[in-house]
């Protein structure tokens, strides 16, 4: 009987401190922990959707998380740079998100700088009216989805300055064109006329 009571004085501190160092290193793995999504985890959302949000127990300041998207074609979505509203919400702006599974992966950066990616699936439904832009993100500008061509493009093959640079190209050859037609038609004259 002695010897029981024995272990269970024993025991019982050891529980305590090992409870307190769990509870202790917690913090270091949960404080950047993902709280709730706009889509979540699981959740169908309509075809075209173009805002997403992720909430987090806690972000590092100044410090946006990396997000990323594959559609089931296995293709990226473009994703804008994220914005964080808070210290716990990053909204991103996405191109119309397509039909089908959608995975979402996620980069944070924990305030004793460990770097941890996490990745969740939803599914984009056709003949679902899209997500509207979530309530914390719309007063946001968020920059746009990079999709590797400019809406300012012409034909989309150049940019803006490109097209400029095209322009300018065309006007110096039109100008050498009418100098050497004109130069072509005096000389024409001037040997018809015998003065040459």
């Amino acid at each position: 009987m002695r010897r029981l009571r024995l272990l269970r004085t024993t025991a019982a501190p050891l529980g305590w401190a090992g409870a307190l160092l769990l509870l202790l290193g917690a913090p270091a793995y949960a404080h950047t922990a993902l709280k709730d999504s706009a889509p979540a985890p699981g959740a169908e959302v309509g075809a075209g959707t173009r805002v997403v949000r992720l909430t987090f127990n806690n972000l590092t300041v100044g410090i946006a998380p990396n997000i990323s998207m594959v559609g089931p074609d296995g293709r990226a979505i473009p994703v804008g740079q994220p914005v964080v509203t808070d210290t716990t919400t990053a909204c991103a702006a996405v191109s119309p998100l397509p039909a089908g599974i959608i995975t979402l992966t996620y980069s944070i950066t924990a305030g004793d700088g460990d770097a941890q990616t996490n990745s969740f699936q939803f599914e984009a439904v056709d003949g679902t009216k899209p997500a509207d832009i979530p309530s914390v993100c719309a007063q946001l500008s968020l920059p746009p989805p990079d999709t590797g061509t400019s809406d300012d493009s012409f034909l989309g093959l150049v940019s803006p300055a490109g097209v400029t640079v095209l322009a300018g190209g065309a006007a110096v050859a039109a100008g050498g064109g009418f100098l050497t037609i004109r130069g072509l038609r005096r000389r024409r004259v001037l040997k018809e006329s015998g003065t040459e």
